[in-house]
Formats: structure tokens, C-alpha cells, sequence
């Protein structure tokens, strides 16, 4: 199979900080398997979702585009599935569309949380995914040939056995493949795991998480988990239990002789912090909503034996609306037209040459009325309308410790910075799903917003209906 003709297996995901893997520094937690990758192939030192919350994360890495275009503003809490389902991709064009439109069979195994969830969609032809977005980890909720269900067993390992059934019914076809995976773990809850692996965390002194602290924008779940030893147990045990599951997609992939034939990528749909700055959450573990490094930095690794060098540790700053780029020029593949994509490939990066361009690389992201434009030295938050607003120098300050936005000296280039990220999102927001002034709140979102989907009420949790 020729290297734009390869399979690609995506792992995606649920709510894991960047600190959350062996591979990235962290001594504690045991992740064999996501190493194995990383040492197979490249790992992103700066790789940034667009958006702190799962769903418009999800809805960028396979649209190419931001909230702010495709209109996912916040995770999904209508329209899943029953008389309110709607699909809130239905404009969009995704990767998936572009491969099935060139002879990839398209699979999806685990988490879509993107609306209409009994209805395969965008070029996938084997759908078997949540009815939501997450739950309990055991006999979840799932949809198989439209159906629901409840999936017996733990939903790691049912994803995973479906998606190893996706890869032996396909592994010898003339045609390459494209598989989702995509794990509900390691989001909450945090019990329900497989015991022994629970129990092997009981000495773990889990100086990874510093219990902070309360930071005095934490919401619930603060409350419920900050200094919990039993709640860390039980995340690292979710992201050691999927760790083992991932080992057992690669085995696969090798038992069938196409590991060189297949890219394989792992990455997180958002960061997550346990105690780090004194909060639990991501994104919205804060009101206001925050733009932490934790929530929006993600472990990100890939490998193609090969073709993508080994063992490179990669510092270029990239992002999720990059991949689609990425992914489709790794296939010779064309970009769908009249998208307006905000990013671009970063495949030499990929291939191990340098930065290739990209020291200088703006990253931004939204989250409703919170924004941000972070350089490779300055992290700039403007809260609309009124703030609070925040200024860090990562040089200086790498964890965020001194909010600059108040010093006298920093106006300038708070102005400079506000001006560049205002530019930016001028060029790319589409005004009828522009979420500055949605009234995003981080409690969900209930339904799609913008075009024909505007019916003038509210589409947030929070807000007068």
C-alpha cells in the first residue's frame, strides 16, 4: 500500500491533561502503550485544542474549523438522541468525507457527542457510538445499527472489542481504512474501574497532582474531588485500564502485518487539571471559564513506522483546526473548498523537519465569551464584555502563577495582543454562529445555533429561555 493510500487508526480521547501520560514526564501513572506510540513515532510537546470542552474540540479536529464556524460552542447536552436529535455537523464537510469520497472505509467506535448519535454520518459506514457523551462505565449506553442499547460490560474494553472486530473484518481489504476510536475515559466518573487496577494506585503518592489550594473560581466538582485520593485512583486507573486497551489495538494491527501500512494517532479532545491550580475540570472547572495550560495543552503522539521518524520530540506549536490539513496532505488528499480554514498542515513537523516555519506560530482558541492568543512566550485571555482579563509571560511564569494584566507596563502589549487575536477572529468567525456573545456558559449546549438552525431563544444552559 502506498504511503498516501494508508490506514489510519485515531484514538481520541476523553478529558486527559497533557501531564496525564508517562511519556510526557509523568513517573506515576502507567501508560506503556501511549509511550509505545511516542516512541514509535513523534510526540507534540504544544499541541492546543481549539476550544477547552469536548464537543467543538471534537468538532474542529474533523472540520478543520472553530467554534465560532461550525457552531459547536459547548459540549452537547440536547439533541443527542430522541424527538429533539439534530445533527450539528450538517453543514459542515469533514476528513471523514473526504476519505470515504476517495475509497477509505470509514469506522467509528466509542464517542461522537455530536448530535443525532443513532444516525451514521459525514462518510462512516460501521457506527457504533455512545448515545451521549460519557457515563457510567459500565453497561453504557450505546447505539448499534441504529438501535440502542445497553453495551454489557466495561465500555473501554467494548469499545475497544469493536473496534478490533472494525480492523480483522478489514485488514486485508484492497481499500485502506480509517477507524475512530474514541474512549469515553478517563472523564468522570471516577468509579466503576477494573478493581485491580484501582488497588494498584493505593500507594501512589501522586505528587503529579498537587492538591492545591481551592482557586476561588471553582465550581462543584472541585468541591467533590479536591485532596480525594479515591477520585485520583480512579482517574489514573481509567487512563491505565484504556492504556491496556490501545496496547491491544497496536498487537492487533500487528498480528495482521499492517502496522507500516497504518498511521496511528493519539491525542486528547481537551486538557484536564486534578488539583492543578487548585480546581478539577477543564475549560469550564472554572467560572469564569478558563484558558489554563492544562485545559487547553494536550498529550498528542503519532507514529507510522517508516514513514514518520522515531523517537522525535516535536516543540512546533500546532493545533486541532491543523489536523485536518495535516491529515488530508499526509494522504494527498485535496482540502475541501470555500471552507475558510483557519489553519494550516503541519506535516513537515510531522516528518521530523525542524519546526519547519512554525517558531512563530499563533496559537488561539474560544470558549464563548473567553478567548485567547498564546505565542510561544505570551498567553493573552480577554473575558468579553467586561473580563476579568489575564496576561502570563511563559518564559517567566510556564505555570501561570502571576496574572500580568493589571501591570502598567504590560499595556501595550495587551493591547497588541488583543488587537491581533480581534483580527484573527474577524477573519475567520462566521457572524451567524460567532460565539462571543452566545452566552456561553460551560453548562452545555441544547441545540444547533446559527443559519437555518436560529430560531431567536437561547441554545445555552444558564440562560433565559
Amino acid at each position: 500500500m502506498a504511503s498516501g493510500r494508508s490506514n489510519v487508526v485515531f484514538i481520541l480521547t476523553d478529558d486527559q491533561g497533557v501531564w496525564a501520560a508517562g511519556c510526557y514526564g509523568n513517573p506515576e501513572i502507567r501508560t506503556p502503550n501511549f509511550d509505545r506510540i511516542a516512541n514509535a513515532g513523534v510526540r507534540f510537546e504544544n499541541f492546543f485544542v481549539a476550544t477547552p470542552v469536548c464537543s467543538p474540540s471534537r468538532a474542529t479536529f474533523l472540520t478543520g474549523r472553530i467554534a465560532s464556524q461550525h457552531g459547536v460552542h459547548d459540549w452537547i447536552s440536547g439533541g443527542n438522541v430522541g424527538e429533539d436529535a439534530a445533527s450539528y455537523l450538517a453543514e459542515e464537510v469533514t476528513y471523514t468525507d473526504v476519505l470515504a469520497e476517495h475509497g477509505w472505509t470509514c469506522g467509528i467506535s466509542g464517542k461522537w457527542h455530536l448530535g443525532n448519535s443513532r444516525i451514521p454520518q459525514h462518510g462512516f459506514t460501521h457506527w457504533f457510538v455512545h448515545q451521549r457523551g460519557g457515563g457510567k462505565y459500565n453497561d453504557a449506553p450505546m447505539v448499534r445499527d441504529g438501535r440502542l442499547i445497553d453495551a454489557p460490560g466495561y465500555v473501554t474494553h467494548v469499545i475497544t472489542d469493536d473496534a478490533l472486530a472494525f480492523i480483522d473484518r478489514h485488514a486485508n481489504d484492497e481499500d485502506p481504512f480509517y477507524l475512530s476510536v474514541h474512549y469515553t475515559a478517563p472523564h468522570s466518573p471516577w468509579t466503576g474501574h477494573p478493581q485491580e487496577i484501582v488497588d494498584s494506585y493505593d500507594d501512589c503518592a501522586f505528587e503529579s497532582c498537587p492538591q492545591e489550594p481551592r482557586h476561588p473560581w471553582a465550581i462543584g466538582l472541585t468541591d467533590q474531588c479536591l485532596g480525594n485520593r479515591e477520585m485520583l485512583k480512579g482517574y489514573f486507573a481509567a487512563v491505565t485500564a484504556m492504556d491496556a486497551d490501545v496496547g491491544r489495538i497496536l498487537d492487533r494491527l500487528e498480528a495482521h502485518g499492517i502496522r507500516e501500512q497504518t498511521l496511528v494517532v493519539f491525542v486528547s479532545d481537551n486538557g484536564f487539571s486534578c488539583g492543578h491550580h487548585g480546581f478539577w475540570g477543564k475549560g469550564n472547572g472554572t467560572r469564569p471559564l478558563n484558558m489554563y495550560e492544562n485545559s487547553v495543552k494536550v498529550p498528542a503522539v503519532m507514529s507510522h513506522p517508516g514513514r514518520i521518524p522515531a523517537g522525535l520530540v516535536q516543540p512546533a506549536m500546532v493545533s486541532a483546526y491543523d489536523f485536518m490539513p495535516t491529515l488530508l496532505e499526509y494522504m494527498d488528499l485535496p482540502l475541501p473548498e470555500g471552507r475558510n480554514l483557519p489553519g494550516g498542515s503541519f506535516l513537515p513537523a510531522l516528518l521530523g523537519s525542524g519546526n519547519s516555519g512554525r517558531e512563530s506560530v499563533v496559537i488561539y482558541d474560544e470558549y464563548g465569551p473567553t478567548r485567547m492568543v498564546r505565542t510561544s512566550e505570551w498567553k493573552y485571555i480577554h473575558r468579553y464584555p467586561e473580563g476579568p482579563n489575564e496576561l502570563y509571560d511563559l518564559v517567566n511564569d510556564p505555570e501561570e502563577r502571576e496574572n500580568l494584566a493589571n501591570d502598567a507596563i504590560q499595556t501595550s502589549r495587551m493591547t497588541d495582543m488583543r488587537a491581533m487575536m480581534e483580527h484573527w477572529f474577524a477573519t475567520y468567525a462566521d457572524e451567524e454562529k460567532d460565539g462571543r456573545e452566545r452566552g456561553v456558559t460551560g453548562g452545555g449546549q441544547q441545540r444547533p445555533v446559527g443559519g437555518a438552525w436560529e430560531d431567536g431563544t437561547h441554545a445555552f444552559r444558564g440562560q433565559i429561555r
